[in-house]
């Protein structure tokens, strides 16, 4: 299993050129590697793909300043091994719980973390779409690695900051939690931010164990 969400940018072809083909290069690196080891399979994929990226992006003045964020995961005997890169995340829902694993790698996140502002304050924050690590934005790129052990319940929820932006955590778990099929809570999430205003491109995977 491979779970993957991509939120390009560099205006709309450059970014939607950007994630579609970090997608399909990474599922290709990934198919093809030798590794054994889950984390070294991905943390070379993501790293390799980044300088592929970079190429392409200079293939054309049309991609000149493309990259996007990357979320990866993949599950293997109730370990999540999940690697990110930019501010698309990943949570894992249990029972009444929402837990964040990525770090969001944006200039708001390092200001929350500096006390300089709250986590609400940051949602809504006139700087809040300025990253500082992307697929494609400089020549190497270091993934964010993550392990966690999953409980038998566990959902994984991945996102782009369509989402984030729009819903806190609260209104997220509420709705993962009183809709039991996944494909009904992951339409409704969407439905529910562009309700609430929707200003960019909203991706979601919900995966159940």
């Amino acid at each position: 299993n491979l779970f993957i969400v991509a939120d390009g940018m560099g205006g709309r072809k450059a970014g939607d050129t950007a994630s579609r083909f970090t997608v399909e290069t990474i599922k290709t690196l990934i198919e093809q590697s030798q590794e054994k080891d889950a984390i070294s399979v991905i943390n070379d994929s993501v790293k390799m793909v980044n300088s592929l990226l970079l190429q392409k992006a200079s293939e054309s003045e049309d991609y000149y300043g493309m990259g996007t964020t990357l979320v990866i995961a993949t599950i293997y005997d109730n370990v999540l091994r999940v690697a990110n890169v930019g501010d698309s995340r990943l949570y894992v829902i249990d029972d009444n719980d929402i837990t964040q694993i990525t770090r969001d790698h944006s200039l708001v996140e390092e200001m929350v973390l500096a006390g300089q502002l709250s986590k609400s304050e940051a949602r809504t924050h006139a700087r809040k779409n300025v990253i500082t690590r992307a697929i494609g934005g400089e020549e190497q790129v270091e993934p964010e690695m993550f392990s966690i052990d999953l409980k038998e319940n566990s959902k994984i929820l991945m996102c782009s900051d369509g989402l984030t932006n729009m819903l806190e955590d609260a209104e997220i778990l509420s709705i993962v939690r009183n809709n039991a099929n996944i494909e009904d809570a992951a339409r409704l999430l969407i439905d529910r931010a562009n309700e609430n205003g929707g200003k960019d491109n909203i991706s979601v995977i919900i995966v159940e164990l």
